[in-house]
């Protein structure tokens, strides 16, 4: 008798795709069924998208075909954000995705979108597919603001930033101007109304499979569950199924970056990366440099090229390296290595010499810490990530922040080596207590999908629902 049949659809852009790649990964292998991926590619498509779609299929446990993105330039505005042309790709590419499912030898059992797509969910509903989901790769606290912001748009007046005491989420953390996602900034633009769209459609699916784990985010998941407001809100059984991370792949020897980390001592190294898209300005990428060496402290920087040399005409590296200050590579010879080119996250944060992670926070960089209980130096530029940075520093307490938003301005040399010393420096009594409760989540993490753990069982509660495994 065939197997089971999952259909997961994948949004434009590395951050989107690579989570619902994993996602495929543990439907496979953990319950043993069919699955197949639609990766929506746009014409901006990275060499590096291409490696992850070319990685995950030479594992065999996905099916995975790209659909090429329709062209909506007629659709959007011509100064229309990432955010905008990304769900309104998603909403046009309906007719596409409806074919590719008819054109399958097995009809998919049902159909799992991730929250910019959202607006494909009825070609569930016309092929006849049994349950229509949505995947958050983000957390719980996201998925509570994203499906509560409905209700906050008709309450609240004027802009979410001018408001002065934070906004209220029944059961959760309220969000205050320095949580809000990029996409609630400005009401008046398209983005927002995209984002309410997307608050509106999430309960009209089956149910919500979320990337984070009952011990680290029970009252949040609990407050989604209830009998409460929020409850009535989301309307749907909401799934804690993570951590889903990418695994650790093959090391291609020799590596000058595992060489050198091989030399240094356990747990001494602050692993620094800002995410595919993390570039900074040049005084910034100064002033981190000139905090790192300060710090006294070894460091790894997968280092990107700064936003004023964006565009220039110049050898990669040189272009890189040149925003950094005059001697810095000299003097940091030893103690630090700059990487300009892609490096491997997960093999990086799973080496022992790893001790800390200056981050973008980036949901998916977050899990890759937080499961080899590596605390975190919160950097947060974009999209959700401010969010995050509040997650990590104040309910979960794995991680130390800046002082202001770096987004909002430049973080001095000084407070970047406090803040790498905080996290490095074994005799820092509150750096201890991050790290130890580092360790504690990275403890939950493994046990949450041990036989019987909270995500583990989740899962197959879900997939018994939608009749994916017998009951």
């Amino acid at each position: 008798m065939d197997k089971p049949h999952a259909l997961l659809v994948a949004s434009p852009g590395l951050g989107h795709l690579i989570p619902v790649l994993e996602l495929g990964n543990r439907l496979s292998s953990v319950l043993n069924i069919h699955v197949t991926i639609l990766a929506v590619s746009s014409s901006s498509s990275s060499p590096t998208e291409t490696e992850a779609i070319r990685a995950a299929a030479a594992r065999g446990t996905c099916v995975i075909t790209e659909l090429p993105s329709v062209d909506v330039d007629n659709l959007v505005e011509p100064d229309a954000t990432v955010v905008t042309k990304i769900v309104v790709t998603m909403r046009a590419m309906k007719p596409a995705v409806r074919e590719a499912v008819k054109s399958m030898n097995r009809k998919p059992t049902v159909m799992i979108v991730d929250f910019f797509g959202t607006g494909l969910m009825s070609v569930a509903d016309d092929v006849g597919m049994t349950g229509k989901y949505v995947y958050i790769p983000s957390h719980a606290w996201f998925l509570a603001v994203m499906v509560y912001l409905p209700m906050l748009d008709k309450l609240v007046e004027g802009e979410y930033v001018e408001i002065k005491e934070p906004m209220k989420i029944p059961g959760c953390k309220p969000i205050g101007p320095k949580e809000l996602m990029e996409t609630m900034l400005d009401r008046s633009d398209r983005q927002y109304r995209e984002c309410l769209l997307g608050g509106e459609e999430i309960p009209t699916s089956d149910g919500v499979l979320v990337n984070t784990w009952e011990e680290l985010q029970g009252n949040t998941l609990a407050a989604l569950r209830g009998d409460g407001e929020l409850n009535r809100v989301v309307k749907v059984p909401v799934y804690a199924i993570g951590p889903i991370v990418r695994t650790n792949g093959p090391i291609g020897k020799p590596n000058s970056i595992f060489e050198w980390l091989d030399q240094q001592p356990e747990r001494s190294v602050m692993y620094v990366c800002l995410g595919s898209g993390g570039t900074l300005s040049l005084e910034q990428t100064k002033e981190l440099a000139w905090g790192l060496e300060l710090s006294g402290q070894r460091f790894l920087w997968v280092l990107r090229k700064p936003t004023s040399y964006l565009g220039v005409n110049s050898r990669d590296d040189d272009q890189v390296t040149a925003g950094l200050p005059e001697g810095f590579l000299d003097r940091t010879c030893g103690m630090g290595l700059v990487v300009t080119q892609w490096a491997p996250q997960v093999e990086i944060l799973s080496h022992g010499s790893i001790g800390g992670f200056l981050s973008h926070c980036g949901w998916s960089s977050v899990l890759e810490s937080l499961t080899k209980g590596v605390p975190i130096v919160v950097w947060p530029l974009y999209a959700e990530q401010w969010m995050n940075a509040t997650l990590l520093t104040e309910e979960i307490g794995v991680a130390v922040r800046t002082s202001e938003l770096p987004a909002k301005g430049v973080i001095g040399r000084e407070e970047v080596a406090f803040l790498v010393r905080k996290i490095m420096v074994e005799e820092d009594e509150e750096g201890r207590k991050i790290r130890a409760k580092a360790e504690e989540v990275k403890v939950s993490s493994e046990r949450a999908w041990n036989q019987g753990g909270s995500s583990h069982s989740s899962l197959f509660e879900w997939a018994k629902i939608c009749r994916l495994v017998s009951s």
